[in-house]
């Protein structure tokens, strides 16, 4: 008896049957018209519903995987057809879906509305994203309805001021450290109904910051400086950063401290400067801190490894202030150098701005521009540039600076002169008097002593706008914008009042305000030694908080003395309210429109 175990290997070999052959007697009988194909194809439901069943796990094991295989060949075949400027155009299609999707969101039916709302976010994100100034909201904030809330410790002239919201911390010449908590600004309370007379009135919202901790060091221990982790002179500057994880001060003994900002715990002590350590900044959305010193040396530090990174050399005098953005470059100035130079710390670079202009030129008024009766005017007062104490930056190409002959400049990266400069921005000082102005032992009282102007010792910007903050001792906070076209600083007003209201320029007013004898001459008094700006709600909604820190002395000696408290000052600028446009809910603020001809629609998407 035969069998598949007995048979030969010749025998076990399946033999293939002839497909041709089949095929063609298949098509024979259809031809023909055979009744037996007509039977085959008539089966049974029962059977064939089987045969489907047995058979449906062997396709469906390998349809899957050839499906996925050609979508693989088709997807790869497709992005390797697909050119750069087509991904580019298939993006960009994308983006647009995305933002009309926003914007229908919000309500706006109108075409025209969403065209400009379109233009605007567009024209925002490129700026944004390049780093450029794409915001103009000095015109959209009301400066003459700030409130202002004072608040101190027992503390002395405060020299530096950091923001982290909610909260605000401040260093002073007593080498106190002192965290507060801002309040949120009060919001007008609903209408409610009627209520007894002898109901008590609710009580007003606080405006007044809450002290949450402080710490202060000790000047006797200069000499154990290996084991007392604290600052043992003056602290004279104090950063924050913006993850709220990190405060840093620097002081008068050379050190660099990292607290806790949650405790103001001590974290790391560095000593790695050779002088006083007199501004720190951090770059913004990172861990990465900028310190400069007298010294004329810039650190880098690394704050997630608490750890050093490089020293940048190149001022010739003390690098007294630095600023810095999101990019990994900073700015900073040298004093009496009188040079600012944007560090460019990746590629190991730096670039010089020279200033040292006056800023008043001397010059007389020509005959042609007399009118009747005129005389010529006698050649102003030039006041030289001595020394840039003050930088803050606007965005990665643009910045300004203040210097001690009253002058606040705009510079550009494409220009190594200040592009703008106001001079005396904060007026001048009443004349000195003869016995202080000659060193003389009968000083001549026939020679007139000139006013000086009053140095920038504060300056701050709202970053990526065109909002310029300034602080001296004339008792005010100035506030200015910079022009369309970036070629100009233009006055808006000051902080709790008018422009049209302020007599600038005005000596007698400043004489009394410098003696003290006008109580009500301004809203800050004394040094204004530092500011600190950020935006109240989404993208400054709901307005402006300005944190101002003042003192009785200037931050860095005690060349004069003025009548004032030492402490800091909350200003809450509210925002202008709009009319709603037609076409709107009526319930929102009306938007401001964009001419799509401005913003450049084929430029723009060349970029994209």
């Amino acid at each position: 008896m035969s069998s598949f175990f007995t048979a030969s290997a010749s025998q076990k070999k399946r033999k293939r049957e002839d497909v041709t052959s089949a095929k063609s007697v298949k098509r024979n009988r259809v031809a023909t018209g055979d009744s037996s194909s007509k039977n085959l194809k008539k089966k049974p439901a029962k059977a064939a519903r089987d045969e489907s069943i047995s058979g449906s796990g062997s396709e469906d094991d390998e349809a899957p995987r050839k499906v996925n295989d050609e979508e693989l060949l088709s997807s790869e075949s497709e992005s390797e057809e697909e050119t750069g400027a087509e991904r580019r155009l298939r993006l960009a299609e994308q983006y647009l879906e995305n933002i009309k999707g926003e914007t229908e969101a919000v309500g706006f039916d109108a075409e025209d509305i969403d065209r400009d709302l379109i233009a605007e976010r567009l024209k925002e994100d490129t700026a944004a994203t390049k780093g450029r100034l794409y915001r103009h909201i000095a015109s959209d904030l009301d400066f003459s309805a700030a409130i202002k809330t004072h608040f101190r410790a027992n503390t002395s002239t405060t020299t530096s001021i950091a923001v982290c919201p909610p909260y605000v911390y401040t260093v002073s010449k007593d080498i106190t450290l002192t965290k507060w908590e801002i309040p949120a600004p009060a919001k007008p309370l609903p209408p409610q109904k009627k209520k007894k007379a002898t109901t008590k009135p609710s009580p007003p919202a606080r405006r007044r910051p809450t002290k949450i901790s402080f710490t202060r060091g000790n000047g006797h221990e200069s000499q154990n400086t290996l084991k007392y982790q604290h600052h043992t002179a003056q602290i004279l500057t104090v950063a924050a950063s913006s993850d709220g994880k990190y405060v840093a001060t620097g002081g008068a003994d050379k050190r660099l401290i990292i607290w806790s900002a949650t405790d103001l715990k001590p974290l790391r002590v560095f000593s790695q400067h050779r002088d006083a350590v007199t501004s720190l900044a951090f770059r913004r959305g990172t861990n990465q801190l900028y310190s400069s010193s007298k010294d004329r040396t810039i650190k880098t530090w690394s704050l997630d490894e608490l750890g050093y990174m490089e020293t940048l050399f190149g001022h010739q005098d003390e690098v007294v202030d630095i600023a810095a953005l999101a990019m990994e470059r900073c700015v900073s100035v040298g004093a009496r150098d009188r040079t600012a130079r944007l560090w460019k710390v990746a590629e190991e670079s730096q670039l010089v701005f020279r200033g040292g202009g006056g800023s008043e030129k001397r010059r007389s008024a020509r005959k042609e521009d007399l009118t009747n009766g005129e005389e010529a005017a006698t050649p102003k007062t030039v006041y030289a540039e001595g020394s840039i104490d003050r930088v803050a930056m606007v965005d990665e190409e643009t910045f300004v600076t203040g210097s001690d002959n009253g002058g606040i400049s705009l510079w550009s990266l494409h220009k190594k002169k200040p592009v703008f400069t106001v001079s005396v921005a904060h007026g001048l000082d009443p004349p000195l008097k003869p016995d202080e102005a000659s060193a003389e032992e009968v000083p001549d009282s026939k020679v007139p002593a000139e006013p000086q102007p009053r140095w920038i010792t504060a300056l701050a910007t709202v970053s990526y706008s065109d909002l310029i903050l300034s602080g001296s001792w004339d008792g005010w906070v100035r506030v200015w914008k910079i022009s369309g076209d970036k070629k100009r600083i233009e006055q808006v007003g000051v902080l709790g009042k008018g422009v049209d209201e302020e007599k600038s320029g005005d000596v007698e007013m400043d004489m009394k305000r410098t003696a003290g004898q006008d109580e009500g001459g301004g809203s800050v008094r004394g040094f204004v030694n530092d500011i600190e700006v950020f935006e109240r709600g989404s993208r400054g909604k709901d307005g402006l908080c300005v944190v101002v820190a003042t003192g009785r002395e200037h931050r860095f000696g005690r060349w004069k003395t003025l009548l004032g408290k030492s402490g800091a000052a909350i200003f809450e600028v509210p925002a202008r309210l709009a009319a709603s446009t037609p076409g709107t809910n009526g319930s929102e603020p009306a938007r401001k429109r964009v001419n799509p001809a401005d913003v450049g629609s084929a430029e723009m998407q060349s970029k994209i």
